[in-house]
């Protein structure tokens, strides 16, 4: 157990995390909605710091990353525990597992030594929600900007502003899931609220950190033709028409086997919504793709990298340019 941070002490020993936009008021014994944080006598405690239960080397792109590192091997790592109750979570059984006291302890300083030793360049915190282990993504983070290893979120973003300007100095790059964009689906789905992400998105752009966004489409749900231009109208204007969007395929898991797959046609036009709203990198994931998951130059459309059964570098990029000169936004 690791003293949390971001909360305070309030009278008879109850506490108030200030992590996450839910401000759980917890009693002693009391366990917060992510399932991750507890008051042990007045003091709020971790439960899941240096306790990953899964721990993998993938893909960058499986993030899924496209304009970050590119072709680039991560370590990645995650715990118990989620602060929102999406009905279709399809990493589920760790977002509402439970923690236990046998979990192996692996220090953020093994962290480090399994990313070298697998020849990983970045760290992703995924698989669960990030967030709710904070305390531990800080001090991973800080440990691997002084190796010169990069760091990356794969998160639902929803964040507090106080724990934002902590913890994203650190981070180079966020994979931002924004469910939907209606508070209704919000608040009935996921039992949280759209407005905290959306600011959190503004306020880790602001920090520095490379965002890309990822929209899982849900038929019926989330997949309406004007909250889709919806959102990507509010990428365009707030973080930029440059900023990667991926339509992801929804798949019946979790409190969710009532709605279809989502069709590969419903994909094509959610992608072409987005692009006809100013957005330049539209991607689809989860489905068989053709030319979708590419990243093309928006100015003469030449193809740069194809993402088939393997990531190839066309010799169109040059660097981060296209042979036609146009810029592209790429960290390699």
């Amino acid at each position: 157990m690791q003293l949390a941070r971001w909360w305070q002490q309030l009278s008879g020993e109850r506490v108030e995390c200030e992590l996450c936009p839910r401000f759980c008021l917890l009693k002693p014994g009391q366990v917060g909605s992510c399932g991750a944080r507890r008051n042990d006598g007045g003091h709020l405690i971790s439960l899941v710091y240096g306790k990953p239960v899964a721990l993998h080397v993938d893909p960058i792109e499986k993030k899924p990353l496209y304009h970050f590192r590119p072709g680039s091997r991560i370590f990645s790592l995650g715990t118990i525990g989620c602060n929102l109750q999406c009905s279709f979570c399809q990493n589920w059984d760790i977002a509402r597992g439970k923690v236990s006291e046998e979990d192996f302890y692996f220090s953020p300083e093994q962290v480090i030594t399994g990313t070298l030793k697998n020849d990983c360049q970045s760290i992703a915190f995924t698989y669960n929600e990030p967030t709710i282990f904070g305390e531990y993504v800080l001090d991973i983070a800080q440990l691997a900007q002084k190796q010169g290893l990069k760091t990356v979120m794969v998160t639902n973003g929803y964040i507090n502003p106080v724990a934002i300007a902590e913890i994203y100095p650190y981070i180079d790059a966020a994979n931002i899931d924004l469910k939907a964009f209606t508070e209704d689906f919000y608040a009935r789905i996921c039992h949280a609220h759209l407005r905290p992400v959306l600011d959190a998105i503004v306020a880790i752009k602001r920090q520095g950190t490379w965002i890309e966004l990822t929209n899982l489409l849900i038929p019926g749900l989330n997949d309406a033709e004007r909250d889709i231009r919806g959102l990507a109208d509010w990428i365009v204007q707030n973080i930029g028409a440059e900023t990667p969007l991926h339509f992801s395929a929804f798949h019946p898991d979790y409190r969710m086997l009532d709605r279809p797959p989502t069709s590969k046609a419903t994909l094509d036009r959610a992608r072409q919504i987005a692009q006809a709203s100013g957005l330049l990198y539209v991607y689809e994931g989860n489905v068989l793709t053709g030319g979708e998951a590419d990243t093309v130059c928006p100015a003469c459309r030449r193809l740069l990298i194809e993402r088939q059964s393997s990531i190839k570098f066309h010799k169109n990029l040059n660097g981060t340019r296209c042979i036609c000169g146009a810029e592209i936004p790429l960290i390699k």
